[in-house]
């Protein structure tokens, strides 16, 4: 039956879904087949149990998450039935389970679990459950690691994203060069499906591209600039070729006049000397090859001395061919500075040759960006366009892991409740429902958590928000729209109307219509105002109640 409702899923948007070969109910930790076998001992293995996923604290310092992860874990239960081979591995791995265990675990699969979640790429908060999952509790123990493997670093690198969204502006592209610096090939192609969720315009990765159909973007590296010794090199090689040497030696002839012009024009006179021959060569090369989509990285010799004039004299012989240059990409030194100056050349080429839009060119920079460089030129003045973002995006070097949780709330309707002495560690029982209330100005005020059999917040009806374990914080509101936030993804046995899975650009949209919703100062980068997350008062009182009620009474001697 799993696989069967794998194959209806929504999501795909026609692009292929490739079965990943790590992606099998291995993928999780010992201790988890430890509790399954223990359940079934003591058999329990079949009790209704509830979960609750989610995360204790925004990352990055920040005041809001986005959640990512959620088709993968749904695409995961639809095909969660464990093969001949993983029982033979189970077997050895456990050798003091008695057969019959081993029975069941082939015998399962997530028919009878049903998941709850919030749809992915909305902005999220901390203790509001991304996901309720509630089935049996065996196999539903099985699903906590998968589930918090998938959106851990799903949710954190699509923050992350989102996050060089909002300090670049909307009007800037953003560009994801980070498979080389990822952790691995799984997470390199994480990183660049949910960077692009998060906002990113377009991967270096051409196999995200064909996964995902994300909008794949690149040029050329130092390498290959450094790899030509001249023109006469490109003459020369197009002459031994069957065709194309007459295209190639006029083509040449017109990037050779141009670089005279440029340098003899009255309004550039003096910005250079002679350029570096072998760059002049292998922008020739590479706009011979990519006429459409010419752009250079500048920065291999001197970026005002030689790349910017060099990519002038092939950009104009290419308009005088119909053709439009792309741009440039800066890969060191200091960014503010040489964008403008590369932007004032550009201008000044627009004025002197009358190239209609030359001096808008566009401008990349790359060159280990974060979030905080990128701040910072936007302090200093700049002229980039794009910004081409790598190491600090899909590493999240900011922050190494978001730390979602999986705990248990329910089980065969008997609320639990996880204590501790750090409060932000205790749990929030039974299962629940989830509302997000909305202002007069259309912004977000508080996400409020229900039981589950409590009736709906009502627009225009006035409700009492409480923090869920300081008793001094809370708030009256009267909303002015009600968002229920969960929605079932995966109905099991249930009669409930599951929820379609939304593609890769729906998600990105929603993202980006979420984040314009929230007040700036929940935004902010700098000391942003906490969101508020709240409870009823019934469950608040139920949530103090159970936890006098299960902690232990000391006694003084």
């Amino acid at each position: 039956m799993a696989a069967a409702n794998g194959d209806v899923l929504g999501g795909g948007g026609g692009v292929p879904r490739p079965t990943n070969p790590m992606v099998t109910p291995l993928l999780t930790d010992l201790y988890q087949f430890s509790m399954a076998y223990a359940y079934w001992k003591a058999g329990k293995h079949l009790d209704r149990a509830v979960f609750d996923l989610y995360f204790r604290k925004n990352p990055f310092a920040g005041e809001f998450t986005i959640f990512g992860g959620l088709e993968e874990c749904i695409r995961f239960i639809a095909n969660f039935k464990f093969k001949e081979e993983e029982i033979r591995f189970l077997r050895a791995a456990l050798p003091t389970c008695e057969d019959g265990f081993f029975e069941y675990l082939s015998s399962i699969d997530c028919s009878d679990v049903e998941v709850y979640a919030i749809p992915e790429g909305s902005v999220v908060f901390p203790k509001v459950p991304l996901m309720i999952i509630e089935g049996p509790v065996a196999v539903v123990q099985l699903l906590e690691t998968p589930f918090l493997t998938l959106v851990n670093y799903a949710s954190l690198v699509t923050t992350n994203a989102a996050r060089h969204r909002l300090v670049a502006g909307k009007e800037k592209n953003l560009l994801e060069f980070g498979l080389r610096r990822a952790q691995g090939p799984d997470g390199g192609i994480s990183a660049s499906r949910y960077s692009y969720m998060g906002g990113f315009d377009a991967t270096s990765n051409v196999a995200a591209g064909r996964l995902f159909g994300i909008p794949i973007r690149g040029t050329h590296s130092h390498a290959f600039v450094s790899s030509f010794m001249g023109l006469d090199e490109i003459i020369d090689k197009a002459l031994s070729s069957s065709d194309g040497s007459n295209k190639c030696e006029d083509f040449v002839s017109l990037v050779q006049s141009w670089l005279i012009r440029i340098k003899d024009a009255s309004s550039l006179r003096g910005t250079f000397g002679e350029t570096n021959q072998s760059e002049l060569a292998a922008f020739t090369s590479y706009a011979l090859a990519f006429p459409n989509a010419f752009l250079a990285l500048v920065d291999t010799y001197d970026v005002m001395r030689s790349g910017v004039p060099n990519f002038c004299a092939v950009a104009l012989a290419l308009n005088d061919m119909g053709y439009k240059a792309g741009g440039i990409r800066l890969d060191s030194g200091d960014l503010a500075y040489l964008s403008i100056e590369t932007r004032k050349f550009f201008c000044a080429i627009e004025k002197e040759f009358g190239v209609v839009g030359f001096g808008k060119t566009n401008i990349t920079a790359s060159n280990d960006l974060n979030e905080e460089t990128i701040d910072a030129l936007n302090k200093q003045g700049h002229e980039v366009d794009s910004f081409g973002i790598g190491t600090y995006l899909v590493t999240c070097y900011a922050q190494a892991a978001l730390g979602c949780v999986f705990k248990l709330v329910e089980i065969n309707k008997q609320p639990r409740i996880k204590l501790s002495e750090d409060v932000t560690k205790v749990s929030i029982p039974c299962k629940k429902r989830c509302y997000r209330l909305y202002g007069k100005e259309g912004y977000p005020l508080v996400d409020i958590m229900t039981g589950q059999d409590e009736p709906s917040p009502k627009v225009g009806e006035r409700i009492l928000c409480r923090h869920p374990f300081i008793e001094s914080k809370r708030a009256h509101v009267v909303p002015q729209h009600v968002e229920e936030l969960l929605k079932c993804y995966w109905p099991g046995n249930s009669s409930t109307q599951r929820e379609e899975l939304t593609s890769i650009n729906e998600n990105r949209s929603r993202c980006m219509r979420d984040l314009l919703r929230m007040r700036p100062d929940h935004l902010r980068k700098l000391n942003p105002t906490p969101y508020k997350v709240s409870v009823s008062t019934q469950l608040y009182d139920f949530i103090h109640f159970l936890w006098l009620n299960e902690a232990p009474v000391g006694e003084l001697q």
